[in-house]
């Protein structure tokens, strides 16, 4: 077990935690939540023992193997599978003792060395070291290419793979999404749901916190305080204990206003003198309850697009890909056909490598096609947003002189009160950006892009270094953007909340996907067994080529039976998830009229009308959930039947 008690702790001048007690019981998934600043890397720092307590203790099991994941990665020419079992620090411990029998010719000590190597499983070490850089993303002819050939994004993948090879008791994990696409976050989630030991996570990624979690431990205020559930459970909770606290608050201070008003009227008068000094000692005594202060969300919205063209965009037989400098192509999607019609919201799915920021790039006008035709319609005005922009922004300059320089004739105060919408508020609109962090820099990138009034949205995986509360303030916004959008995300709540189609690439084309993001997951873990079913093929000589043959068409028949079960399904899918979203607002409803009619007060004189209409509706409400709860057994009913 994990314990904090009444721990304490400054870093520098500033205190981050404050006489902070919780515990987090082996085997808990724990999701580490709270403002930039509060305290969770330093939190992660006295887990592994880098850091102590100023007062108070922290205590966990000694035996305990702690793995996390290392944030440099050095440039040795070992193997990419190598590095990756080198996590197993026990089992290279007993390869190095092997190796020291064998040259010392101590038969004796070999034979117990190659006896615990069996025990811990070495034999089947490198199968598992390679499904893990599969699962990552890697190729298999990546896992034998040296580490000192890969960029620090999939240098960072060989530090997770290396984490997670270790044998550990507790795995601590620092945005551990951050360098993923969506097909490795998949396989990472089947991965921890897996995992025997005690996780603790830092993350900005909610629906990955939801999956992966089951408790939330939430940084505010120099405490640590643990909520059970996922994250959508902690919001919902967290939620409900705020507007309690400001009930309490606001029930105190009219306590307190009264008792200051009684001290103002008496404290001057001989014979009240006594019973007002007294009143002043509870005001003194009393605890002040601090009034509810979740940090206010940050929101902004678009501005509203001038009018756009239909289509906004079309693509015929385009190829996108680079040249080289000597002239030769490098095709990264072939054949692109696409007509973008105004108002689609698409979202690109596809493993890293199969182009879609290429793609992106064709789209926003950066890189030309290689082959084919692109047409823009008249009027079209293209908001594209990327990491890379990031690389553009003056450092020197400040939030309003980046701003200016788009709008040079518009009033400095409308600049400022625009830049404010997006948190560049006082002296921050006037600062250069050099200090900024990556996700204030994200910030003005998009405000940037949105005071252009775009038609036509490119976004290319737009939340990365973006914190939980702007994810939720990008998401509401576009969820509410009038144009046109085309979104590269790994981020799946903003997916879910923003577009309506998606579109896969996939083998260097571009297709429609038919389904929603739980098709797609379940695609991809199919895609990921068949995968290991060839690898397994390919390692079997003895398998003859007819029998390959049968194998692949039976796993075609059988990739085109789900496809059909899931054409039969959605429909009903959709009828169902429509039953329960009318079924939570009647419930919430009728725990609303339930309060009221239990309460003692309603029946007093003046509420008799409200009364009286509340138990009518209390029977609608009972009526309707019946009827919908039959409709929903009905749908689960012929949902079974299809299987």
């Amino acid at each position: 077990m994990i314990r904090f008690n009444q721990f304490s702790l400054t870093r520098g001048t500033k205190p981050l935690f404050d006489q902070t007690s919780f515990t987090l019981n082996p085997g808990e998934k724990a999701g580490l939540v709270g403002a930039n600043g509060a305290g969770k890397s330093t939190l992660f720092a006295v887990l592994r023992g880098e850091l102590h307590a100023d007062a108070g203790d922290f205590s966990m099991p000694p035996s305990w193997q702690i793995a996390h994941v290392a944030q440099e990665t050095p440039a040795v020419d070992k193997s990419a599978l190598d590095y990756t079992l080198d996590g197993d620090a026990a089992l290279r411990e007993i390869e190095a003792r092997i190796a020291a029998a064998s040259a010392a010719h101590d038969g004796t000590a070999e034979a117990e060395a190659h006896a615990a190597f069996a025990d811990a499983d070495g034999y089947t070490a490198p199968a598992r070291a390679e499904a893990l850089l599969l699962g990552l993303g890697f190729t298999l002819e990546q896992t034998r290419q040296p580490v000192s050939s890969f960029s620090g994004g999939w240098r960072m993948r060989l530090n997770l793979a290396q984490a997670l090879m270790c044998r550990s008791d507790l795995l601590l994990l620092d945005e551990p999404t951050n360098h993923l696409d969506l097909d490795a976050i998949v396989w990472l989630e089947e991965w921890l749901h897996r995992y025997p030991g005690t996780l603790v996570v830092i993350s900005h990624d909610r629906e990955f916190l939801d999956s992966v979690c089951n408790v939330t431990l939430h940084l505010e205020q120099r405490q640590i305080k643990r909520y059970g559930g996922n994250y959508s459970q902690f919001e919902i909770l967290r939620a409900q204990q705020l507007a309690l606290q400001q009930s309490a608050y606001e029930k105190q201070q009219k306590t307190v206003a009264h008792l200051q008003s009684f001290i103002n009227r008496f404290k001057a008068k001989a014979t009240k003198a006594r019973q007002a000094q007294s009143r002043v000692k509870a005001l003194e005594k009393m605890e002040l309850i601090a009034p509810a202060h979740a940090a206010s969300p940050f929101t902004f919205e678009f501005r509203q697009p001038d009018s756009a063209p239909n289509p906004m965009m079309v693509m015929d037989g385009v190829r996108c890909g680079y040249r080289a400098a000597d002239g030769s192509e490098i095709p990264i999607v072939e054949g692109v056909t696409l007509s973008i019609q105004n108002g689609q919201r698409i979202g690109l799915l596809g493993a890293n490598g199969q182009g879609k920021s290429t793609l992106i790039k064709t789209l926003a006008g950066t890189l030309p096609p290689l082959a084919g035709e692109l047409r823009t319609g008249k009027g079209l005005q293209i908001g594209y947003f990327a990491q890379h922009q990031l690389e553009t922004l003056r450092p020197d300059d400040s939030p309003l002189q980046h701003l200016a320089r788009l709008a040079p004739d518009t009033r400095e105060q409308e600049l400022r009160d625009f830049l404010g919408s997006f948190n560049f508020a006082g002296d921050m609109a006037t600062a250069p950006i050099a200090p900024f962090s990556g996700g204030e820099k994200a910030r003005l990138a998009l405000a940037l892009i949105i005071w252009q009034k775009p038609n036509l949205l490119l976004l290319d995986e737009p939340t990365n270094h973006l914190d939980l509360e702007t994810r939720h303030a990008l998401t509401m916004a576009l969820a509410q953007f009038e144009g046109t959008l085309i979104v590269v995300s790994h981020d799946r709540h903003l997916l879910r909340a923003t577009t309506d189609e998606f579109m896969l690439v996939a083998k260097h084309r571009l297709q429609p996907f038919d389904g929603d993001l739980d098709d797609y997951r379940s695609w991809l873990l199919e895609h990921a067994a068949q995968q290991r079913a060839a690898l397994k093929v390919s390692e079997a000589p003895q398998a003859s080529a007819e029998n390959s043959q049968n194998r692949k068409d039976q796993r075609r028949q059988e990739a085109e039976t789900r496809q059909k079960l899931s054409q039969l399904k959605k429909p009903l899918q959709t009828r169902i998830a429509k039953i329960e979203k009318e079924m939570d607002a009647l419930n919430a409803e009728k725990t609303s009229l339930d309060a009221f009619v239990a309460d003692p007060a309603s029946y007093e004189a003046q509420h008799k009308a409200r009364l009286t209409e509340a138990i009518r509706r209390q029977g609608e409400v009972a009526g309707q959930l019946e009827a919908l709860e039959a409709q929903w057994l009905d749908a689960h009913e012929e949902l079974e039947q299809i299987g």
